[in-house]
């Protein structure tokens, strides 16, 4: 899909948030950045309309706060910009993400909880079963009534039937930005589902937060899964399987179900729930990488959302993690990091997010990630968005793609792609071909990244496969990299980490037997489902089934055969082989 239409939406979100009056519009003389703030906030509106008082909005009450929503979408924006912001039409030809023409939704197969089986004795996350999950709503509206309250605080509320139980009055909100404005009606929209809406104790199989994800942009809808499966042996990580999803008695087919950062989280993996938390979202900005910005509070709380009790020593902590991770002579770096970051597996984590391609990842956005400080005041990094694992990046949309198994890995926050500003255009290296681009230089503080060796932005950006696990090094807002990978003896453990995955993890008579598994699972729900965001055809050839890998595409398994080879053939990591294993 083109990135300016991906633009135009995401401002297209973003001017709809300011203009319900939570806040100015960001234009002008505004101190804010044209493309608004780091994280985009949730419009708020339960508390106005909560004529009960008991936390929730009831029908009665949801209908007036849908009543209002139209009335400020329209009269606000009108009023203020003179027209509807651009971004909202419906996606590009050929689908969601260009794999290929897609028909409209259509309902699917009917299904009654009777009907399936129950593993009542097995995990929520459990990888070998394929779970059933029902969804009641009131109303046959529920999906207009999702999108309605999309961006809010408002969940709608639906009774959840798994393993034959029911769970009274859980919250149900359609979640993502692009991955839900790029979805048509009628298609998967990933859901977030809140078991504790009106009952704080309320709990599926110990957790009161579900994701279940629509797999956008992944022919395969293996990239969050294997991420997980992969990550997890190295460091703390969501886990993820899949799930069925029926929703009013109609099969919405397969989703995969992503473990929630919570206290369910910091209890299973760091034996603790207390401690304090922040979610690291994507967004145009894309300065969320613990760069320091100064000592100003305020300046943090924009880049980054807290989840526990909004501290000042929490974030004062983190506003010292910055400090010393971007102010500290190298020489001295580590010994200073010690004590208040995991640095183990901060390098586990860098070398899993450009080992796996992770273009939504930390090296390339600057964001997509977790920070949780525990009790003790050391902090820990967590993945959390790898949906655009295993596959190329790329600055421009439209029908190319790299030799990666899926489409592009387009990321609007993309340290390659340039901010606005108002200096003049200047050409663009996609690789291959160059190509002047439209959109405006980056400022002198956000320098376009390159591959060491390279001078200056006119090097060779990476492209799938052979992604340069050293790229970027030298982007000032990525200081996890750039100024820890500058100290080398971190450097060395990091290329030692990359190693480790590319020989163990990555070998597919390793990996490929998990990818079967998981594609048994889930294969037969795939062909069957009327509400998936890609062509059958599109999930085979990512599987290597039936017809001949495309030429654009190419499956799975090719793209981590070659990622291991190059990977394994990389100059300095075949010299750490070397130097560290003695030859026979």
């Amino acid at each position: 899909m083109s990135i300016r239409w991906i633009y135009g939406a995401i401002i297209g979100s973003l001017v709809a948030s300011w203009a319900f009056g939570q806040q100015p519009l960001p234009f002008g003389n505004s101190p804010r950045p044209p493309f608004g703030p780091p994280q985009q906030e949730t419009i708020k509106i339960v508390k106005q309309f909560d004529n009960d008082k008991n936390g929730w909005l009831n029908a009665e009450e949801r209908a007036a706060a849908r009543k209002f929503l139209e009335k400020e979408r329209v009269s606000n924006l009108m009023g203020r910009r003179g027209r509807l912001p651009g971004g909202f039409g419906p996606p590009p030809p050929g689908g969601p993400g260009g794999m290929g023409r897609i028909e409209p939704g259509k309902p699917g197969p009917r299904v009654q909880p009777h009907e399936v089986p129950h593993y009542p004795d097995k995990g929520l996350y459990d990888p070998k079963v394929l779970r059933t999950i029902f969804l009641e709503f009131e109303s046959d509206d529920w999906e207009n009534e999702l999108q309605a309250f999309h961006g809010t605080d408002v969940e709608v509320p639906a009774t959840l039937i798994v393993d034959g139980k029911k769970y009274p009055l859980v919250g149900v909100r359609f979640r993502g930005m692009t991955s839900y404005m790029t979805v048509p009606p009628g298609l998967k929209r990933s859901l977030n589902l809140s078991l504790d809406l009106t009952d704080k104790n309320q709990r599926l199989y110990g957790h009161k937060t579900l994701n279940l994800l629509n797999a956008h942009q992944d022919p395969s809808m293996m990239s969050t899964v294997i991420y997980s499966h992969i990550a997890r042996q190295y460091l703390p990580c969501p886990r993820a399987n899949f799930v069925k999803v029926v929703i009013n008695g109609e099969s919405w087919g397969v989703y995969v179900n992503l473990e929630q950062f919570n206290k369910d989280f910091t209890r299973e993996n760091f034996h603790s729930e207390k401690g304090a938390r922040w979610k690291v979202t994507g967004s145009p900005q894309a300065d969320e990488g613990l760069r320091y910005v100064g000592d100003n509070i305020e300046e943090y709380k924009r880049r980054y959302e807290i989840k526990t009790k909004d501290d000042p020593t929490s974030w004062k902590a983190l506003i010292e993690l910055c400090r010393v991770l971007d102010r500290t002579p190298l020489d001295q770096l580590e010994a200073a990091l010690s004590p208040i970051l995991a640095i183990d597996e901060v390098l586990w984590f860098l070398a899993v997010d450009t080992t796996l391609c992770n273009s939504d990842g930390y090296w390339t956005r600057a964001s997509d990630y977790c920070l949780y400080r525990d009790e003790s005041g050391k902090f820990h990094i967590i993945p959390h968005d790898f949906n655009e694992a295993f596959r190329g990046t790329m600055l421009e949309g439209g029908g190319r793609r790299g030799p990666g198994f899926g489409p592009p890995g387009v990321s609007a926050g993309d340290p390659r792609v340039p901010l606005p500003s108002n200096r003049p255009t200047e050409p663009r290296l996609i690789p291959g071909k160059v190509e002047t681009s439209q959109m405006p230089r980056a400022p002198a503080d956000r320098p376009v990244g390159r591959r060491p060796g390279n001078a200056g932005p006119g090097g060779t950006f990476p492209n799938g496969a052979d992604l340069d696990p050293l790229f970027g090094l030298d982007n000032p807002r990525t200081p996890l990299r750039s100024r820890m990978l500058a100290v080398p003896a971190l450097r060395q453990k990091y290329l030692e980490n990359i190693r480790t995955i590319s020989e163990q993890s990555l070998a597919w008579e390793t990996l490929g037997p998990v990818i079967a598994e998981y594609r048994r699972l889930i294969e037969k729900e795939v062909a069957a489902d009327t509400r998936k965001l890609m062509p059958l055809d599109a999930f085979q050839r990512a599987h290597g089934i039936g017809e001949r890998e495309s030429q654009s595409g190419g499956s799975l398994r090719q793209f981590i055969e070659q990622r291991r080879q190059y990977l394994l053939n990389h100059p300095q990591i075949k010299e750490l082989v070397r130097s560290v294993r003695p030859a026979p």
